[in-house]
């Protein structure tokens, strides 16, 4: 019965589709290798050096993994925090001003990293438009840890945000309502309904944020600096090894390969646990 149906799908299918399979799947193929290969060369020749362990167990890795981590964090728990009620306010409104808002939300994926740095610098730098004001009152944002989570913020949020109002556009309002009208309160309507079907796009939106926070590069250099045990990123230790010793580069990027990998892994494994457990 299975078999007769595949059959009578595969018939139906138009002819320029099944020309174009094909070809999609060689072009498939050519842009894994095109990804992988890079990666696949980079962990060849880390791994192949004597002192790998050495080099990611030193102080400079150390330092910089446990900077990464700590601001990245904070910067997930901002973003989930406060972007998770922005998300859903320009989900549910269809608002010429929500949607002008929704376009400056996307503002910083398109900006280069390090105009970004530039123009965060030239807003909360010491002679920014800020920088009196926060001077006066005794806050200094440039050249900070701060500054490493403002930037990070500032270039992933919008992955995050874009992904959630996907996700919360998604849930049928009617499932919304019909909860409502049974005397489930609007609050408990959201957390039982609406976040468990926004859940994997949250999660995916999450991930990718992340991911890209980790990375972040361009911004934080402009306008956190590179000062080792306070500023220095992962990416940034990656840039000052670059200098003196390439097996370190290329054990840190490495390191940094894997930690990205790790956390689209993790949360990509419970979006999948939600799933199973919602089904």
């Amino acid at each position: 019965m299975v078999l007769e149906k595949f059959n009578k799908i595969n018939n139906q299918i138009l002819p320029t589709g099944k020309v174009l399979t094909p070809l999609g799947f060689a072009i498939a193929t050519i842009y894994i290798l095109f990804i992988t290969l890079p990666i696949i060369a980079l962990a060849i020749r880390a791994l192949g050096g004597a002192d790998f362990i050495q080099h990611i167990t030193g102080p400079t890795a150390v330092q910089a993994l446990r900077i990464s981590l700590l601001t990245s964090g904070i910067s997930m728990l901002i973003i989930i925090g406060l972007g998770s009620p922005f998300a859903l306010l320009l989900a549910k409104n269809n608002s010429r001003f929500l949607k002008t808002i929704d376009l400056i939300v996307e503002l910083p994926i398109i900006l280069p990293p390090v105009v970004a740095g530039v123009a965060m610098l030239m807003a909360f730098g010491r002679t920014g438009l800020l920088g009196n004001p926060l001077n006066n009152i005794g806050i200094t944002l440039p050249f900070t840890t701060t500054a490493v989570i403002m930037a990070q913020i500032f270039v992933s949020a919008p992955f995050y945000i874009r992904a959630a109002k996907i996700g919360f556009a998604s849930v049928p309002k009617e499932l919304e309502e019909i909860s409502e009208t049974l005397g489930v309160s609007p609050w408990s309507t959201f957390w039982r309904i609406t976040i468990p079907l926004a859940w994997p796009a949250m999660a995916g939106g999450a991930a990718l944020a992340w991911a890209r926070a980790m990375s972040e590069f361009g911004a934080t250099i402009m306008f956190a600096g590179n000062m080792i045990g306070q500023t220095q990123t992962l990416p940034l230790a990656i840039l000052s090894s670059l200098e003196s010793n390439l097996e370190t580069t290329l054990a840190i990027s490495l390191l940094l390969v894997g930690v990205s990998i790790s956390i689209l892994i993790l949360l990509s494994t419970l979006v999948d646990t939600t799933k199973r457990n919602n089904s």
